[in-house]
């Protein structure tokens, strides 16, 4: 039949309208495959029937409209949408000319295709409120054979605040299946459309052998739309602790803290707490605030409750600005020290630096010349001889950096600069106090690239490299405090200095030779391999051992990487000398697929005294995350100490979900022992009820029926 489109004016009361002067709703449309008038004047639309008023639309089989009245009697099925979120789909309805308020029968009111409520009838009220009575709420899938569904709050009456999104329930019973597990006799959740809302979230068990079994129960706060707090009691048969984690957004940046107070049996009579925090903020002028808090009471309180397994814990602020060509930082440190055998008063515990850098592009010399400063200063708070030292240092240079391109290909870089060292050494009677020294250097770095395409389709390059470098000046007689570990690889073959700070400087004449080889092919598997090895005239005893740069000549350097298509990376470096003596190895490995990502890594340090390393060193660390089923993952993680022959972690985790429910177990044991840690093992339950919360991610995994 010819479909027809009426614009029914008659719905609206007018006389209402004629009283109230604000802006008249738009009028209500409908569409039906026909609409006729009977002989009591009463309208009626048959057929495919769609009625459109705001951001309300129904379809049904069948409308009336009474004049007299202004009601609709509605003959289903019936399918009506309130605005984005809301779909009721009813057997029958009878309703006012607004779409807004009346009664339907035999409904289900689904909520952000999440959350359904059935029931016998729904009593719409105005336009805020959805009134239900003898309702089932879940948000599982439910199927038709007559099997309840695998959770379910069933009440006597569940009223639908639309303008706050807040469910409210009287006479509650939570059943899993069909069983009653507890009974409430009133009830408020938030819909799925609401992202924050203060309330209980998840609770989860927790049980571990120092603290026992337990119960975490996180009560969210929304203070404001910028800001919420996060409390969670943590009660056991061991504990009384309160977590919290409070966060605040700015316009320019953000802010998160995190910590807990604790009394336990583990130090009896004593209030034992941790504070974690961190903040990022945009200034003026292009400068970026970062800053960082870490404090706890005790040193085995952060594992004794694993909220971290950091053994030096550090406060910082920092403030920063990078542009096109200047750099400026300030960073102030001050770190606190969780280790056994460390003392907090005899480390450098406050820590000040201020660098800045300067490019310039001279257009009648060509290259560019670049001016560095940097400002330190580390103190220890304790005030004995030695090892209570305390050092400043400013270092500056002043470099002129070039390249070229000869003829044939060769690439040539040069660079030719001078550094400026002051240090002022304090309480420390071996060595002077004020010491300075200027350096010349040069170094000229040579690269000869070349490219090939191999009869299987791969392109291949070849790059043979070369530097020679030289610092004037001796080493200042200063201790090394900041330069006590150095690593040696393919970034920093080719370095005027391998020291990672300036407190140190490679002196004299430094040569570096190597060879970067890689293969492109077409399958889309990359290999890259470096070689290179470090020679100079005059030994360095700042270098350790296992550092590989000891003596005249350095190790051999060797390090390669394999990536394909199909996930698989493996990067692999060692160093090793002219009797295979290797010094250190180390083996990266991951492979990611659509149900799998397993990564893992194996080091090999040689004992070194220098580096307070006093046994041979071998570790395996592997860890993975698995899609093990449809509904199922599982991620496990395991560190083994192969000098030691046996673990040190182990953790495993399993999930469950569903559209409906995230039952989420874990499992972990800490074996590593200390004069105060004792292994422990612990134990994590929590479940989760999906549909009361915002939606995660975009996939569904919903269970399907028969």
């Amino acid at each position: 039949m010819i479909r027809i489109l009426a614009l029914l004016f008659l719905m609206w009361p007018i006389a209402a309208y004629a009283q109230d002067t604000t802006v008249p709703p738009s009028p209500a449309v409908l569409v039906a495959d026909e609409i006729f008038i009977a002989e009591d004047r009463e309208l009626i639309a048959r057929g495919n029937v769609e009625a459109f008023q705001g951001q309300v639309r129904m379809q049904a089989q069948e409308i009336r409209y009474d004049r007299v009245t202004g009601a609709l009697t509605i003959t289903g099925p019936i399918r009506l949408q309130d605005g984005d979120s809301i779909i009721i789909v009813a057997d029958a309805a009878e309703l006012d000319q607004n779409l807004r308020t009346g009664l339907l029968t035999g409904a289900r009111i689904v909520i952000d295709q999440q959350l359904q409520l059935s029931t016998a009838q729904v009593e719409r009220v105005n336009e805020r409120y959805n009134q239900t009575y003898k309702t089932a709420v879940t948000s599982c899938k439910t199927c038709e054979d007559g099997k309840p569904p695998l959770w379910q709050i069933r009440a006597r009456r569940v009223i639908h605040d639309k303008q706050e999104r807040q469910l409210y329930f009287e006479d509650a019973q939570f059943r899993i299946g069909n069983v009653p597990v507890f009974y409430l006799p009133r009830l408020r959740l938030p819909d799925p459309t609401v992202k924050r809302a203060t309330g209980f979230l998840i609770p989860s068990y927790v049980s571990t052998s120092e603290l026992g079994f337990g119960i975490k129960v996180p009560y969210f706060i929304a203070l404001r739309e910028d800001r919420d707090l996060t409390l969670t009691p943590y009660v056991s048969s061991r504990t009384r602790t309160m977590e919290f984690r409070y966060r605040q957004a700015f316009a320019t940046g953000d802010i998160q803290f995190d910590g807990a107070i604790s009394r336990d049996d583990l130090r009896s009579g004593s209030t034992r707490a941790y504070l974690f925090g961190d903040g990022d903020f945009d200034l003026r002028n292009d400068f970026k605030l970062k800053f960082g808090i870490e404090l706890a009471s005790d040193d085995d309180y952060l594992e004794d409750y694993s909220y971290s397994s950091k053994d030096r814990l550090d406060s910082q602020i920092l403030v920063s600005r990078a542009r096109k060509d200047e750099y400026s930082a300030a960073s102030l440190i001050n770190y606190n020290s969780l280790r056994d055998n460390e003392t907090g008063s005899t480390i450098p515990s406050i820590i000040g630096d201020l660098f800045y850098q300067k490019r310039l592009f001279p257009g009648l010399i060509g290259g560019e010349f670049r001016l560095t400063a940097n400002l330190h200063n580390h103190i220890r708070t304790s005030d004995k001889d030695i090892i209570g030292r305390d050092v400043q240092r400013f270092n500056t240079k002043a470099e002129w950096l070039q390249g070229w391109t000869l003829p044939g290909g060769l690439r040539a870089e040069g660079r030719v600069g001078v550094a400026g060292d002051i240090f002022n050494i304090t309480q420390d009677s071996s060595t002077n106090q004020n010491q300075s020294q200027f350096s010349p250097y040069t170094t000229v770095a040579l690269r000869y690239p070349m490219s090939r395409i191999d009869d299987s389709g791969a392109t291949q390059f070849l790059e043979p490299i070369a530097q020679f470098a030289y610092t004037g000046s001796d080493q200042l007689d200063i201790p090394n405090e900041e330069s006590t570990l150095v690593d040696f690889d393919g970034g920093n073959l080719l370095s005027l200095s391998r020291f990672p700070s300036p407190d140190r400087r490679e002196r004299g004449t430094v040569g570096a030779v190597g060879v970067n080889w890689s293969r492109f092919a077409p399958t889309g598997m990359e290999t890259s391999l470096t070689l290179g090895q470090v020679i100079r005239n005059e030994a360095d005893e700042n270098f350790t051992v296992s550092s590989g740069l000891s003596g005249i000549r350095s190790d051999y350097l060797v390090a390669g990487q394999i990536k394909t298509l199909n996930g698989w990376d493996l990067t692999g470096r060692t160093l090793f000398n002219d009797k295979f003596d290797f010094s250190r190895a180390e083996i990266l490995g991951s492979y990611s697929h659509k149900r799998a990502k397993i990564s893992g890594s194996y080091l090999w340090l040689t004992e070194d005294p220098g580096e307070e390393r006093f046994i041979d060193t071998s570790e395996l660390f592997l860890d993975g995350d698995f899609v093990v089923a449809k509904n199922w993952t599982a991620s496990a993680d395991w560190r083994y100490d192969l000098t030691a022959n046996r673990a040190s972690n182990t953790g495993l985790t399993l999930v469950y979900f569903n559209e409906c429910v995230e039952v989420e177990f874990s499992a972990r044991r800490r074996y590593t022992r200390s004069s105060n840690l004792e292994p422990t093992t612990s134990f994590g339950l929590s479940i989760g009820l999906r549909g009361f919360s915002a939606r995660r991610g975009t996939e569904t995994y919903s269970r399907t029926c028969g």
